[in-house]
């Protein structure tokens, strides 16, 4: 859809009141100028120790809050709306959230790691009752009503014992609030909650139901022009030519634009865009250098190892493997994945009067800024990142990119560069989830039990950082040059107490790919291997699968999950696999659990599946998922989390597999990359347990942690046969069954 031109945003002053104005055609988001963002004729602060950073309250009695997490299409807008209104005591339909402009948010970090509640909300929440008993006291000195006898409901400060009180816009009306939020601020008391841990409608839902939001590729600005990238053939190909001559035909054609090995054709309408990057000819070095596919995981044993990390080291694993009464060793692998986002990555730019402007679904444009900052040369403080929800993300896919492009080609035309990337160009060139390959090993004693327990996960070397932009590397701007994972070394070490344990993870200094996170990145991969192979052990011991766990696990909320998620799928106690089977469609049931990271988050999940053995394909028709996330913000959009992880997930282990060539990424399109389709799409069924008297811990990404090894568990449980490879294709679930 073509959005309208909306109107330009900016902060006024109205009423002598701390007040954010905004001009909106409904909830969509609206352009911004640059111009020095003011309130009360202060600049705007951003320091993450101000409560005027993170909330501004106006004459209208409406509060602002401005969240340096953004709202990935996970509903976290909805969640920080209720925290906030929850702490200022204001119905919800008072309170409005801006998010990621670098601007006005504080930087809160990348939106990323399910940390949007467990800190971003937090601190929104820490502000928000800092500024509730400033009003307070405030209230106190202009009543002559001391403070504990006070009450604040409905954006007014009144006496409990009734009387005249003052609203928020009469005792803020000479100035800011002007103070730094107070880290041990008491907050409401959860008995007395009124709107978090209520489940209520996403705010965002209806427009989107009904055509009307402004996705970033929606998004227009005055005087916008339109770009492609014409990419390199291959990865690492140099441009050698390029005949301008060959586009001087399109009509409204501005510019082509070459840098190093950075080509793109900029035009005034998005076609002509289109048909002069499909005509412009260029020149082109070979290049060959990825791995052979059908060798990936000899390349990957074959990468150097940079360093070890040890995830764990208890008792001695090695002498105790070697007096194990039985030694069990798999090796499990997990494919390489592109995020797939249903809408490719867009971005626009604007370079005016030495200030950059970028309009991005980036979920971190706080760093971003300073990406674009580096590679354009200019300072930090001119260049501002504005984000504008995109049509899907969950992890680092290519919308930080497009923002490279887009700022690379303002520099060049001195217009505002839309670009828009083509299916091609976000399964070709997104940073992908980056191969994974996991060694185990596992000694039992003669009743079954695990006395020891080794394994090696081979993994890309990573730190905290940015992923390098396409068009920076190609344009041989500055750019990062570390490779930026994630932290996939999570939940490598074990939430069972064995005697003997050692888990390392060799860190190997280069991958396929650029990598980068996506949905749970490396507490997936590693939750797939333990899990899968903890129930390799139990099917070994002849124990059924929930009791060889429960023996093993000594956390009371872990244990409490994997009960509940066990009466919620009716699990009957067995060994596996299945006995006596019969038929075409094999049927069985798996488990898994996930303390998330070792510090937060339980999670257990059975997977109910079904295998066709005449063509190997596997089914999900049902999964049930337990959760305890402490406290509850939003039971409904817990729910769309662990809907969203489910689904998802599902169809990262049945379905996809970036494929490629020595040169290139080959799945460029759903045909070759397919996802799961809506008559697979499985039943989920949830159970949460809230917890409001704990502190809030992240929803978004726990819940897809257990599914690979859930699926892969009740493969065997259906057909007696272990797959150990992501995906569980037709192909290799046939050719195992085949096998055994």
């Amino acid at each position: 859809m073509n959005a309208p031109l909306l109107s330009r945003r900016s902060l006024l002053l109205q009423g002598g009141a701390l007040v954010v104005g905004f001009s909106l055609s409904g909830r969509g988001a609206a352009a911004q100028t640059f111009a020095p963002v003011a309130t009360n004729g202060f600049a705007k602060p951003v320091a993450p120790d101000q409560v005027d950073s993170f909330l501004a309250l106006g004459a209208d009695g409406r509060a602002t809050i401005f969240s340096g997490k953004v709202d990935l299409g996970t509903g976290v807008e909805t969640a920080l709306t209720q925290i906030a209104a929850e702490e200022l005591d204001l119905p919800l339909d008072r309170v409005t959230v801006v998010q990621g402009d670098t601007a006005l948010t504080p930087d809160q970090g990348p939106t990323y790691g399910s940390l949007s509640i467990q800190k971003g909300g937090v601190e929104i929440r820490q502000a928000a009752a800092t500024a509730r008993a400033r009003l307070v006291q405030l209230a106190s000195a202009r009543l002559g009503v001391p403070a504990d006898a006070l009450v604040s409901e409905n954006g007014t400060v009144r006496p409990k014992a009734g009387g005249q009180g003052l609203t928020y816009a009469d005792l803020v009306k000479d100035g800011r609030l002007d103070l730094k939020v107070d880290p041990a601020v008491k907050t409401k008391d959860p008995a007395q909650f009124a709107l978090v841990g209520k489940p209520v409608a996403r705010i965002d839902i209806p427009e989107k139901m009904t055509g009307r939001f402004t996705y970033m590729q929606d998004y227009r600005v005055p005087g916008m022009v339109h770009a492609r990238v014409v990419r390199p053939p291959t990865i690492g190909a140099d441009l050698q030519g390029v005949d301008e001559a060959s586009v001087a035909d399109i009509p409204g054609l501005i510019k082509v634009v070459r840098q190093g090995n950075f080509l793109a054709v900029v035009t005034e309408k998005e076609w002509a865009a289109i048909k002069a990057a499909r005509q412009l000819k260029a020149t082109w070095s070979k290049w060959e250098g990825l791995p052979e596919q059908d060798k990936l995981w000899q390349h990957v044993r074959a990468t150097k190892v940079t360093k070890d990390d040890v995830t764990s080291s208890t008792g001695d694993a090695e002498a105790a493997l070697g007096q194990a009464a039985r030694k069990l060793e798999a090796t499990y692998d997990f494919a390489i994945h592109t995020h797939g986002s249903i809408g490719p990555s867009c971005a626009i730019a604007e370079l005016k009067d030495g200030l950059l402007t970028c309009w991005t679904a980036s979920q971190m444009t706080h760093a971003l800024r300073k990406q674009l900052a580096a590679m354009t040369g200019l300072a930090p403080e001119a260049v501002r990142c504005i984000y504008v929800e995109g049509s899907g993300c969950y992890g680092r896919n290519g919308h930080e990119d497009a923002a490279g492009d887009a700022a690379l080609l303002a520099r060049a035309t001195g217009r505002p560069v839309r670009v828009q990337w083509s299916r091609a160009d976000e399964h070709g060139w997104d940073p992908k989830g980056p191969p994974t390959l996991i060694d185990l090993k596992a000694g039992l004693d003669p009743q079954g039990n695990v006395i020891a327990w080794s394994s090696q996960f081979h993994i890309p070397e990573g730190a905290a950082g940015n992923v390098p932009l396409v068009a920076a590397s190609l344009a041989d701007l500055p750019h990062e040059t570390t490779m930026a994972p994630g932290n996939i070394i999570g939940n490598s070490a074990l939430p069972y107490a064995f005697p003997n344990v050692h888990t390392v993870c060799h860190r190997l200094a280069s991958t396929p790919f650029r990598p980068s996170w996506i949905r749970t990145p490396g507490r997936m991969q590693n939750t797939y291997a333990n899990e899968a192979f903890l129930d390799e052990c139990a099917a070994a011991a002849g124990a059924d699968p929930l009791e060889y766990r429960l023996r093993a696990l000594k956390d009371p909320r872990g244990i409490e999950v994997l009960k509940r998620v066990a009466d919620l799928a009716k699990w009957q106690a067995r060994p596996s696999p299945v006995k006596d089977v019969a038929g075409d469609v094999l049927r069985g049931r798996g488990i898994s659990y996930v303390k998330y990271e070792l510090n937060r988050t339980y999670v257990a999940g059975v997977a109910e599946v079904e295998v066709n053995r005449n063509t190997g394909q596997v089914r999900v028709p049902r999964f049930f998922v337990v959760q305890d996330c402490g406290q509850i913000i939003n039971p409904d959009g817990v729910r769309n989390q662990l809907d969203g992880n489910v689904i998802q997930t599902v169809s990262r282990v049945l379905l996809e597999e970036v494929t490629f060539d020595r040169g290139a990424v080959t799945s460029l399109d759903w045909s070759s990359y397919p996802i799961l389709t809506f008559p697979d799409v499985p039943e989920v069924v949830i159970d949460l347990i809230d917890r409001p008297s704990e502190k809030p811990w992240g929803a978004g990404e726990p819940s897809a942690a257990i599914v690979p090894a859930a699926v892969s568990n009740a493969i065997f449980d259906a057909t007696g046969v272990r797959v150990r490879s992501v995906p569980f294709t037709p192909a290799k679930v046939k050719a195992a069954l085949q096998g055994a």
